[in-house]
């Protein structure tokens, strides 16, 4: 059987840009991750799109607007990747596109993730496939996380337990018990908090390197506060966004008088802590926890893990299972892309509450 190339494309709920992934495949056989390209969002798209997470005039248009924008980025992604690589748009089998989330609602049956899926198959030459979550959420699903059934398929292990940690905007883990079917969810905010607050305190998109964070202290009270939220108190499956955890929350959990630092450091370790409990509650046995995701960056993140799983858990990139933490997702989506085009179903209904395993996604030709 003849290998194919896939690109997978991503932005994630931290909304700093555009990930896109070179993968191989043979038939459903994963054969690597081959090469990457990034594209920043303008601060103006970043706070476009960050305006459609809440109620405002003329949002149809807007939206519309804003997923022809996101394909003309994803396009100019593509072209990078192909040209770094130089390899013809004929080489590549088809592109799994995620779009951008700006609403997830699955208690109400929807989740939109904006792109023009018929525009960036045209401005590639591509066959494109995307609106992944749609069948998932039609099963009766929560159409998140779709990532288990992929980190399933790349990283299992025979005789343990392991877990799979994304750190994005959202935080999100996929429990991979040895020869079963692997299941996941939403653990709680990963950068999402932390990012707002950077932006609302010093009007900066993150905390590079955790430099802020370093400096504060943690807010015991403040966290319990905001550990005392429903979500956690869900059993899974679940999902989660900014509907949930926004800045607006945040800020109703403050007293006043806080210092910024010591509340940024506080949910730094609100992350953390979230993702122990939820690794303890749905995965007690696990010995290996592996992280993915732009959250790896932080140090002080990193170090509240360690802390908080050391000795009986090891913390561990994807990279030491070959494959970069920065990649994970958008290969993921490339993986998905090969099952739609292999007619194979790819949902971890295990992990969604789905009624069955669907093949995920629509396709669109060039």
């Amino acid at each position: 059987m003849n290998t194919q190339l896939y690109i997978g494309i991503m932005s994630g709920t931290s909304m700093d840009g555009a990930d896109a992934v070179l993968i191989r495949m043979q038939g459903n056989q994963w054969q690597g991750a081959l090469a990457h390209a990034f594209t920043p969002y303008s601060d103006d798209l970043r706070q476009e799109l960050l305006n459609l997470q809440n109620i405002g005039d003329n949002e149809l248009h807007r939206s519309n607007i804003l997923s022809q924008t996101l394909s003309r980025l994803y396009a100019q992604t593509v072209h990078t990747l192909l040209s770094e690589q130089n390899l013809p748009v004929e080489a590549v089998t088809a592109i799994g596109c995620h779009g951008q989330t700006v609403r997830h609602a699955p208690e109400h049956g929807y989740s939109i993730q904006l792109a023009d899926l018929p525009l960036l198959a045209e401005l590639t030459g591509i066959f494109t496939i995307g609106d992944f979550r749609s069948r998932d959420l039609a099963s009766g699903g929560q159409g998140a996380p779709l990532v288990p059934a992929f980190h399933q398929a790349l990283f299992q292990h025979l005789q343990e337990t392991r877990v799979v940690l994304n750190i994005g905007g959202i935080s999100n883990i996929s429990v991979l018990p040895p020869q079963q079917a692997a299941f996941g969810f939403d653990t709680g905010p990963g950068n999402m908090l932390m990012d707002a607050w950077m932006q609302h305190n010093w009007q900066q998109s993150y905390d590079r390197d955790g430099q802020r964070a370093a400096q504060g202290s943690i807010l015991p009270d403040l966290l319990n506060r905001l550990l005392d939220h429903p979500y956690f108190r869900r059993p899974h499956p679940k999902s989660t966004g900014r509907e949930l955890f926004s800045l607006n929350w945040l800020q109703g959990r403050l007293k006043g008088g806080e210092k910024p630092e010591d509340v940024l450091r506080t949910l730094v370790r609100y992350t953390a802590q979230t993702i122990r409990d939820a690794v303890d509650t749905a995965a007690p046995d696990t010995r290996n926890l592996y992280v993915c995701g732009g959250g790896i960056r932080n140090p002080v993140l990193m170090q509240d893990l360690a802390d908080l799983f050391s000795p009986a858990v090891g913390l561990n990139s994807t990279a030491a299972l070959h494959l970069d933490p920065q990649w994970v997702e958008a290969a993921a989506f490339a993986w998905l892309a090969a099952c739609w085009i292999n007619r194979t179903p790819s949902s971890p209904n295990h992990a969604t509450g789905a009624a069955k395993a669907c093949i995920l996604g629509a396709g669109h030709y060039a």
